[in-house]
């Protein structure tokens, strides 16, 4: 997929909308310097070609009591069609994993996911390692966390 030529206001919109997608078309058209008018125009465009895909709130995970952040690799015993559509359909379905990609190396998967404290994270790899296609599952805690949710970084114009 070939990515959209965007022009410097659909990056400086872009850019503001991932700080903060709160801000009104008024305040919007005032950071890239537009009327409000052909500013909801693009904002409609970009929306409407996929380039915006959402909209969603940020959560602030310590509030909520969820202070354990978990990357696991996950190794495959098999890697038949229903077994591996099995396994993502079950990932997918788990509110602990907010993240999951396949990944190259020795692992199949990287999995990142949330708790609210060590017996948490301990019943939910309980269910995971109880998947009959799971093979190896190896977390590594992290520590601290430096940088989070960052922005995308825009290709240039």
């Amino acid at each position: 997929m070939r990515p959209m030529k965007l022009d410097r206001i659909d990056h400086k919109l872009l850019e503001a909308l991932q700080l903060d997608a709160r801000l009104t078309t008024a305040e919007l058209a005032e950071r890239v310097s537009l009327s409000p008018s052909p500013c909801a125009r693009r904002i409609r465009r970009l929306e409407h070609e996929g380039l915006i895909t959402r909209y969603r709130a940020e959560l602030d995970k310590g509030k909520l009591g969820l202070d354990i952040t978990i990357f696991v690799q996950v190794r495959l015993s098999q890697h038949q069609d229903t077994l591996v559509e099995q396994f993502e359909e079950t990932v997918r379905s788990m509110p602990e994993v907010i993240n999951c990609h396949t990944v190259s190396g020795a692992f199949d998967y990287l999995l990142h996911v949330i708790t609210a404290d060590l017996g948490n994270y301990e019943q939910w790899v309980r269910r995971l390692q109880k998947l009959p296609m799971v093979n190896i599952v190896d977390s590594s805690f992290a520590i601290r966390t430096i940088k989070e949710n960052g922005s995308l970084p825009l290709p240039g114009e």
